[in-house]
């Protein structure tokens, strides 16, 4: 790798699995030093130590980011360890979909706890950090789904609208502190998460409907990740990328 993030702390949530392991390995190969941050200490202490097992800076952190005190400890603790924090991504989520009849007062608890109140945190943790040291990036995971009416997904969908606005208005509030704040808005991507909430029958659907012919893998994520991290993005904030093979534009 091109060391285009050396130097840099970042802290990656949702990082055991999926799109947030691949993009902590990419941030760590880049030359980053990177928190891990997940549910359960043993899954993240194993992601960890399996990056770091490839001779890479990475460290495990563990706890609910729908709670503030998590990504407060959490940023903390890198700033204290590091002298600095300049990357934050926020993409740890808890998605189920289901029939609009079906949803929970629990499901919607967590899922906005999960996927909207922890980028709401992971704003305010970081930012003051990342002013410290003079700017930084903070990135927060949407969903092509924010862009487009999806049957059984009303909350995910509307969750990932809301990151949408926490994005362009933080980055408008942020932006004289150099700290920029971008969303990056994954299509059909084969995680963990994917597999279990999409039958497949739905994956052909959205196969034959991709553009670039192919659905996405977690590494397609992590590229746009670095990008928006790195220097090369200097001077956006504010932005929602899409990276979904060209599936929103060909709906719309």
């Amino acid at each position: 790798m091109g060391g285009r993030l050396e130097g840099k702390v970042a802290l990656v949530t949702g990082a055991a699995q999926g799109i947030g392991r691949a993009i902590a390995e990419r941030y760590a190969a880049e030359g980053a030093i990177v928190g891990m941050l997940d549910l359960k200490p043993e899954r993240a202490e194993q992601a960890a130590a399996e990056v770091a097992a490839k001779g890479l800076r990475v460290q495990a952190f563990a706890g609910n980011v729908a709670e503030r005190a998590t990504l407060a400890d959490a940023v903390a603790a890198l700033e204290a360890q590091h002298g600095r924090l300049d990357i934050l991504v926020s993409n740890a989520i808890w998605v189920r979909y289901v029939p609009i009849d079906a949803v929970t007062p629990e499901m919607l608890h967590r899922m906005t706890a999960t996927g909207f109140d922890s980028v709401v945190w992971g704003i305010q943790c970081a930012a003051p950090a990342m002013a410290r040291s003079g700017g930084g990036s903070i990135i927060n995971i949407a969903s092509a789904a924010a862009f487009l009416g999806m049957p059984n997904a009303m909350i995910y969908a509307g969750v990932k609208a809301g990151v949408l606005g926490l994005t362009r208005a933080s980055a408008v509030e942020l932006g004289p502190q150099q700290v920029r704040v971008n969303a990056i808005c994954p299509g059909s991507i084969q995680t963990e998460g994917v597999r279990i909430n999409v039958d497949p029958a739905m994956a052909a659907k959205r196969l034959a409907r991709t553009p670039l012919g192919r659905l996405g893998e977690v590494e397609d994520v992590a590229g746009a990740a670095l990008f928006l991290a790195s220097d090369d993005s200097a001077w956006i904030t504010g932005e929602s990328l899409l990276v979904d093979g060209g599936t929103t534009p060909a709906v719309l």
